[in-house]
Formats: structure tokens, C-alpha cells, sequence
């Protein structure tokens, strides 16, 4: 795991609206599973498979000509760091759902180095969640998922897998990277769902 500078926070006591167990931070750790994943606009393709018919593939050019929007959202980190007011462009993963045809409940996020991470297919809809390309109105940096990630802000931060090439319907929630070495299954950090059991 790589850990940026600025990665330990202190506490302000008048924090009132942070998760329990959080600690605010102005800075933007990295943390990341394993190496950079070095991935061109070129190259990078995003992919839905459902249970049945072929899979959806957007291209970034295919990407770009999607409607985008701009999400100012909070973020949370396992690791107990709150940013506050982060500032995103990306497409709603809405968007790429509007012709797949599903009845599963569950998807597997995939991602360029092959990390996974899994949630219920109503935690990226409905405007919970976006495929981002832009961070403070930037080309998204390398080290923070570049040139794509994943954006759930409401679920820990590893829910919103860096590198993100696509997602995999599935019939039941199995568990991804981080989950199967303990990490909950959710990731709700209003709960303090750090880890399984929690």
C-alpha cells in the first residue's frame, strides 16, 4: 500500500458533520493496492456485462460525447481521513445503465491491475455514484485513478475503484480485492463499516 504525505490529519474539535471515527484532512492521500496503473485515453475502455446479451463497451471518445455533470461531494476513507468538498466531472453511472437490461442485484467493479471491489446495483444508481475523469477541474491525476475512476462518495473510499474499466452483473454479492481480506462487505462509514462484523 503507498501512502502519500499528509496521509496522518489532526482533530478539529469543530468538526460536527464528520463519520464516527473520522479525521479531516486538506490534503489528498494516496493510497493505492498495488502499482500505478498507467492506462492512456487510447486505451482505456469502459465495459457493462450483464447476465445475458452482449456486454456494452464506451471508448473514452465514447465517454466524452455522454452527458457529464459536475458532483461536489465529501469523501471517506477507511483509513478514518474525511475530505470535505471535493470537486469531480464525471458521467453518472445512470447513464451507461440506460440500455443494459438486468434483473441482478449485485455488480463486481473491475478495474486496469485487476482490482475488484463489490456492491448492490442500487448503490450506483440514481445518482449515487459516477465513472470521473476530472478532479478540481483537472485531468484526473494517475495517482488517484487517472485517467477514470469510480465515484461512490456515500461508501468508503475504496468502493470507488481507481483505474475503473467496467462492471459485472451478478445474481448474488461475492466479495472483491479488499473484501476478501476482511474489509465489510458495504462500506458504510456512517456505521463504521471498517470491517467484516461490524
Amino acid at each position: 500500500m503507498t501512502i502519500s504525505r499528509g496521509f496522518f490529519g489532526h482533530h478539529d474539535p469543530r468538526q460536527v458533520d464528520l463519520p464516527p471515527g473520522q479525521h479531516l484532512t486538506h490534503g489528498f492521500p494516496v493510497l493505492t493496492a498495488g502499482p500505478d496503473q498507467l492506462i492512456s485515453t487510447e486505451e482505456w475502455s469502459f465495459t457493462i456485462t450483464p447476465e445475458a446479451g452482449e456486454p456494452k463497451r464506451w471508448s473514452w471518445a465514447d465517454m466524452m460525447a455522454l452527458p457529464s455533470e459536475e458532483i461536489t461531494v465529501d469523501i471517506h476513507c477507511v483509513t478514518r481521513w474525511t475530505k470535505l468538498g471535493t470537486h469531480w466531472r464525471g458521467v453518472a453511472v445512470d447513464t451507461f445503465f440506460e440500455d443494459v437490461e438486468t434483473t441482478y442485484d449485485y455488480v463486481m467493479v473491475h478495474s486496469y491491475g485487476g482490482y475488484t471491489t463489490n456492491l448492490p446495483l442500487e448503490d450506483v444508481l440514481d445518482g449515487k455514484a459516477w465513472v470521473v475523469y476530472e478532479y478540481d477541474g483537472e485531468p484526473l491525476p494517475i495517482e488517484h485513478g487517472g485517467p477514470a475512476r469510480l465515484l461512490v462518495p456515500h461508501l468508503y473510499f475504496w468502493k470507488s475503484a481507481k483505474w475503473v474499466n467496467g462492471i459485472t452483473m451478478q445474481r448474488f454479492d461475492e466479495p472483491g480485492f479488499w473484501e476478501t481480506f476482511g474489509y465489510h462487505d458495504y462500506g458504510d462509514p456512517w456505521r463504521e463499516e471498517r470491517h467484516a462484523g461490524d
